[in-house]
C-alpha cells in the first residue's frame, strides 16, 4: 500500500511537473509574441521617421534646387542684357569705321577698276 501510494505521488509529481512545463512554454509564448509585437511596433515607427526624414530632405533639396535655379536664370537675363549691349556697341563700331573708311576703299576700287596693265 505504501509502495501505491508512492507511485500515486509520483505520477502526481509528475503530473504537476508537466502542468508546470505547459504553464512555462505558453508563458514563453507569450513573452516571445509580446516582443515580435513591440520589435514590429518599432519596425514601423523607424520606417516613419525614415520616410518624413526622406520628405524633409527632399523639400530641402528642393528649395535649394529652386534657389539656383532661379539664380542662374537671373544671371542669364543679365548676360544677355550684357551680351545685346556688347553687340550693340560693336555694331555702332564698325558702321563708324564702315563710315571713315568707305570713301578710301571706292577710291582704291575705282583705281584698280581704270587701270589697264598690258
Amino acid at each position: 500500500m505504501i509502495n501505491l501510494m508512492l507511485a500515486s505521488m509520483e505520477a502526481n509529481r509528475g503530473q504537476n511537473g508537466i502542468q508546470l512545463l505547459l504553464a512555462a512554454e505558453q508563458e514563453a509564448q507569450r513573452i516571445v509574441a509580446t516582443a515580435r509585437d513591440a520589435k514590429m511596433a518599432r519596425l514601423r515607427q523607424a520606417k516613419e521617421e525614415a520616410e518624413k526624414e526622406i520628405a524633409e530632405f527632399r523639400a530641402q533639396m528642393e528649395t535649394e534646387f529652386q534657389r539656383k535655379l532661379a539664380e542662374s536664370s537671373g544671371d542669364s537675363g543679365a548676360n544677355v542684357k550684357r551680351l545685346e549691349q556688347e553687340t550693340e556697341a560693336k555694331i555702332v563700331h564698325l558702321k563708324t569705321e564702315a563710315a571713315r573708311i568707305s570713301h578710301d576703299v571706292v577710291q582704291m576700287l575705282l583705281k584698280h577698276a581704270t587701270t589697264v596693265k598690258n
